[in-house]
């Protein structure tokens, strides 16, 4: 039987705890503890993104992370992220160019967007795909969603 641990991290910029165990998948926790549906429940295997989070800062599957490995961690969701300039920026070539259809995987995209404009602002079209690599969509056919960053880069220079 697992020991239950108090598990602190900052989410969406607020103090945070999990009491339970630190083998708990993060993806469960913020779903059915902190509510946060963004974060979707794809293949539970870290292939589609689906449920993607920003961990310091770093793109990560939150259905591979164990809740031990977040103790003093600040983690972003898509509900934390939508509260900036930038998600802004995102969001408005998201929809102008038509990067979304059924919307599933458009939280872990717009995150994998944002880890990978804040390594590299100006990125190039094998840049944007290489960075979205990891996030599955069934929907759009990707070009959308590549030319979405890339215009967001464009009209955000200076935010990243």
């Amino acid at each position: 039987m697992d020991r239950l641990q108090e598990i602190r991290f900052v989410l969406n910029g607020k103090e945070a705890s999990y009491t339970g165990s630190a083998a708990d998948r993060l993806l469960d926790v913020l779903r059915e503890q902190f509510r946060c549906t963004g974060v979707k429940c794809g293949c539970r295997e870290g292939e589609c993104g689906a449920c993607a989070v920003l961990i310091d800062g770093l793109l990560r599957n939150s259905c591979c992370v164990a809740m031990g490995a977040v103790e003093g961690t600040s983690i972003v969701t898509i509900e934390g992220y939508r509260e900036t300039a930038r998600f802004a920026v995102l969001d408005r070539a998201f929809a102008q160019l038509s990067a979304v259809q059924c919307g599933f995987c458009t939280p872990g995209m717009i995150l994998a967007a944002e880890a990978l404009l804040s390594a590299h602002p100006h990125p190039t079209e094998e840049e944007i795909r290489e960075g979205l690599s990891g996030n599955l969509c069934r929907c759009t056919g990707y070009n959308a969603i590549v030319n979405a960053v890339k215009s967001a880069a464009e009209e955000g220079e200076g935010l990243w």
